[in-house]
């Protein structure tokens, strides 16, 4: 069997990606994957690493405030467009799975004329404007959130639930011990981070508040993202609690030892938490579509399995008391996250695939 995957731009994206990799290896275990990303976006990194055949397309999301870009933008969709086509004919896909991106719009597009099978993966509760207008055509669409199946009405294929294939691939993950960080085993840990790109508004939230965590009994990993981290560090001097770290390779392997995450709000994120029963205080991030990382945090909030302080309202004791509500009730927590009702993805996708590859 081969198969196409394109996703791109975070690792909201990428990472779901990824694990629906995995679960192409369940249906074949000598599954041939090609990877269609960005040729400039963490992915292009990420996936070569892992010794995954790579090609890139030079794409860029649409700026309603830059019309010269737009223009140059719709010379380069079409450059792509080509560029989908010849690797298509060249690799004869029997699947293109996307799962996100507007890298995604020309490879499934491109598939979807040359009448090749195609899957979409919609992770968050709101469907995005892509994968809508990706949907219409797609042979099998799988959503995270039962909500947006709606979303999907009219289309051709078939939209159905199956969940994060995150939480899946969080499950597998190696256990991370917080002393293969320098941090005490014995000690409560908290790991702030704020999505795989990090976030400069929560960075400046956060920046004089961990100062003020030395008298704590817990240990702190603050995670900047990449291009964040030098001016976080530059000239500031840090707890001896605190370590501050531009990137974590593994996260849902060090969760599985974390007492209290703070984070915003994505699916894939949404889906580790339930999977890994982490306690966590959320910070949605308000600047994204529909705002839907807010709706997404609220649904465990409702559940009385998580926390949500919005990021207008980040203060330092606010904060630090949801931190100690959480360590205190940590037990309760952990009980209502494992009564979460949740689909088994694995066994979905695979069979949803294997009707789809089979027709």
């Amino acid at each position: 069997m081969k198969v196409i995957v394109s996703a791109g731009g975070t690792g909201g994206h990428i990472y779901p990606a990824l694990a629906i990799i995995d679960l192409l290896k369940k249906i074949d275990k000598d599954v041939e994957i090609l990877y269609i990303g960005t040729h400039n976006r963490m992915e292009k990194d990420i996936i070569p690493e892992m010794g995954i055949k790579y090609e890139s397309l030079e794409i860029y999301g649409f700026n309603i405030k830059k019309v010269i870009h737009n223009v140059k933008n719709v010379f380069l969709i079409n450059k792509a467009f080509k560029k989908c086509r010849k690797i298509m004919k060249e690799f004869k896909p029997d699947l293109v799975v996307g799962a996100g991106g507007y890298v995604t719009y020309p490879v499934i597009k491109v598939a979807q004329k040359l009448k090749i099978k195609t899957f979409i993966h919609e992770q968050n509760s709101f469907a995005g404007k892509t994968n809508v207008a990706l949907g219409k055509k797609a042979s099998l669409i799988g959503v995270s959130f039962e909500k947006s199946l709606k979303d999907f009405k009219g289309t051709t294929g078939k939209a159905f639930l199956m969940g994060n294939p995150c939480s899946k691939r969080a499950e597998l993950m190696k256990p991370i011990k917080k002393s293969e960080i320098g941090f005490d085993d014995k000690k409560p840990l908290v790991v702030v981070v704020a999505g795989s790109l990090g976030s400069e508004s929560i960075n400046r939230a956060f920046k004089g508040l961990i100062k003020n965590i030395e008298d704590k009994n817990y240990q702190l990993l603050y995670i900047t993202g990449k291009k964040h981290y030098n001016a976080f560090i530059e000239n500031e001097k840090f707890p001896k609690n605190v370590k501050v770290i531009p990137f974590f390779n593994n996260l849902p392997g060090l969760l599985k030892n974390t007492d209290v995450l703070i984070s915003r709000s994505g699916a894939s994120t949404m889906s580790e938490v339930i999977a890994l029963k982490i306690p966590t205080i959320f910070i949605p991030s308000p600047y994204v579509a529909n705002n839907h990382q807010y709706y997404n945090a609220l649904d465990l909030v409702e559940k009385n399995a998580a926390l949500l302080i919005e990021e207008k309202n980040i203060k330092e004791d606010v904060l630090f008391n949801d931190i100690d509500k959480l360590l205190k009730n940590s037990d309760e927590v952990k009980k209502n996250l494992k009564n979460i009702k949740t689909v088994d993805t694995e066994k979905v996708f695979i069979d949803e695939v294997r009707k789809l590859l089979n027709d």
